[in-house]
C-alpha cells in the first residue's frame, strides 16, 4: 500500500517498542520494574484532590462543548497570574496558548517557525527534537553533550552552529537526564542568541529559542532559571513550553500551555485550530481554579517533590553501591524531573547463552529478560547505539519496587562476561 513519503519514512518511538515488550511480559505474569515511560503510577502519585474535585464538578455542570481555540480565558488569566507570582514573568492572557498537553505546542512551535530546509539546533540527548525536525523537513543540527557537563549543551558547543539557524530547542530540567542549567550556563547561551539576532538584517527570520520547562517545579536543591528572567531582551525570541502533566502528576489530564511573542502565539493558535488539539474544557476549567489556589498548588508540589526525590535518591544510591562493588556502572546526582541518568558499561560483553551485547538496545532487552528491569537507552534520544547511557524514570514504581530491582540488576550484569 502506498502512503506519503513522510509517513513511509517516519521512525517509530523506541520507547514505545520497549514498553510494548514490557507490557506483553507483564501480561504473562512477569515481574518487571518498568523505568521506561516518563509517566506516573496514579495509585502512587494521584493528582491533587482539589484538581480532581474541580474536574468532576465541571463535568457535572455540563462544560462539555468546545473550548475557545486558544484556551479558556479563565485558564489563560490563571496561567498569567501564576507566571507572574512564581517566575516574575509578565505575559498577558493573549500571549498564552492552551493545548492538549505539551506535544502539540512543541509541534506547533516547529511548524510555525521552521520552513523546509531551515536549520534547527538542539542537543543530544534530548526528547523528540529529531522527530519534530523530520516532520517539519528541518535541517537538523545535533550537538552532542557530555556527562562531564551533565549532558547539557554549553555555549561553546552551540556557538559554531547558530549562524543562520531559526530555532534552538532546549529543556531544563532535561528529559532524559533530570539535569538542569545553572544560571551561568543558561546566561551564556542567551547571550549567544541575542548576539546572533543582533547580527541579522531587517526582514531576516530571527533565531528563536524554544524553552521547555515542563519540569520546572520538580527540582531538588537546585534553582530553575529561564531565559527571559535572565535577559528581558530574550522575550522577543523565547517560546516557552509548560503545563500540568509533570508538576501536578497529571499526565493524562492533557492541559499544557505555551507563551511567548504574541505574533508567534497567534500563528500557533491558528495552526492548532485546524488540528483541533485543544485540551478538554472541563479539565481546563478545573486547572484554572486549581492554579488560583497557590496554597494548594505549593503544598501538592512540595509533597510530590519529596516523594519523587526520595525515589530518585534510592535508585541513585543503589547504582552507586553497585559501583562500589566493582560493577561498571555510574549515575549522575538527580537535580530535577523524574529521571536518573545511568551508565551501564557492558556493551561488547557476552551473555550466558554465548551471544554478544552489541549495542545499548541489546543490553536493554537482555536486562528486561534476565533482570526484569526496563530502561531506555540514550539512542532513543538521538545518541549512538554504542553509547552505554540510559534513562531511568521512577514515576511508575514505589520505593520498595526500586529496592527490590537493584539485586536483580546486579545479578544480571554479573552474568555477563
Amino acid at each position: 500500500m502506498k502512503v506519503s513519503k513522510l509517513a513511509q519514512n517516519l521512525i517509530g518511538s523506541e520507547i514505545i517498542k520497549i514498553g510494548n515488550q514490557v507490557n506483553d511480559m507483564k501480561a504473562n505474569g512477569a515481574t518487571i520494574a518498568n523505568l521506561t515511560i516518563g509517566d506516573l503510577d496514579s495509585d502512587i502519585y494521584p493528582i491533587p484532590a482539589l484538581l480532581k474535585e474541580e474536574i468532576t464538578k465541571a463535568y457535572r455542570n455540563n462544560l462539555t462543548n468546545y473550548p475557545p481555540a486558544n484556551g479558556l480565558l479563565s485558564l489563560r488569566k490563571a496561567v498569567s497570574e501564576d507566571l507572574k507570582t512564581r517566575w516574575n514573568l509578565d505575559y498577558s492572557a493573549d500571549e498564552i496558548l492552551i493545548a492538549g498537553g505539551s506535544r502539540p505546542l512543541i509541534y506547533a512551535t516547529f511548524r510555525t517557525i521552521v520552513d523546509d530546509g531551515d536549520k534547527v539546533v538542539y542537543p543530544v540527548p534530548s526528547w523528540n527534537n529529531n522527530h519534530y525536525s523530520y516532520l517539519t523537513h528541518a535541517q537538523k543540527v545535533e550537538v552532542e553533550s557530555s556527562p562531564e557537563n551533565n549532558f547539557l549543551p554549553t555555549a561553546e558547543e552551540l556557538k559554531p552552529h547558530l549562524k543562520g539557524a531559526v530555532l534552538l530547542a532546549l529543556c531544563s530540567p532535561l528529559n532524559p537526564t533530570g539535569t538542569m542549567f545553572s544560571k551561568e550556563q543558561l546566561s551564556e547561551i542567551c547571550e549567544l542568541v541575542i548576539e546572533e539576532n543582533n547580527s541579522r538584517t531587517e526582514g531576516e527570520k530571527p533565531l528563536y529559542l524554544m524553552y521547555d520547562q515542563i519540569y520546572a517545579m520538580l527540582t531538588f536543591g537546585h534553582e530553575h532559571f529561564n531565559p527571559v528572567s535572565l535577559f528581558s531582551e530574550m522575550k522577543k525570541y523565547t517560546i516557552y513550553i509548560d503545563g500540568t502533566s509533570k508538576c501536578f502528576a497529571a499526565t493524562g489530564i492533557r492541559v499544557g500551555w505555551s507563551f511567548g511573542p504574541q505574533e508567534v502565539m497567534d500563528k500557533m493558535k491558528s495552526l492548532l485550530g485546524h488540528i483541533g488539539a485543544w485540551a478538554p474544557k472541563p479539565e481546563q476549567q478545573a486547572v484554572s481554579v486549581f492554579l488560583k489556589d497557590s496554597g494548594e498548588v505549593d503544598k501538592f508540589v512540595a509533597d510530590f517533590k519529596t516523594d519523587i526525590s526520595k525515589s530518585l535518591q534510592v535508585l541513585h544510591d543503589g547504582i552507586q553501591e553497585l559501583k562500589k562493588r566493582g560493577l561498571h556502572v555510574e549515575s549522575i546526582e538527580p537535580m530535577g524531573a523524574l529521571y536518573l541518568t545511568i551508565e551501564l558499561n557492558y556493551l561488547g560483553k557476552t551473555k550466558p547463552d554465548g551471544s554478544k551485547i552489541n549495542d545499548s538496545s541489546d543490553l536493554v532487552f537482555y536486562l528486561i529478560e534476565e533482570a526484569g528491569v526496563a530502561l531506555v537507552p540514550f539512542s532513543a534520544f538521538g545518541n549512538s547505539r554504542t553509547m552505554p547511557w540510559f534513562r531511568a524514570s521512577v514515576g511508575g514504581l514505589s520505593v520498595e519496587e526500586i529496592l527490590a530491582m537493584i539485586p536483580r540488576l546486579e545479578a544480571a550484569l554479573n552474568r555477563l562476561s
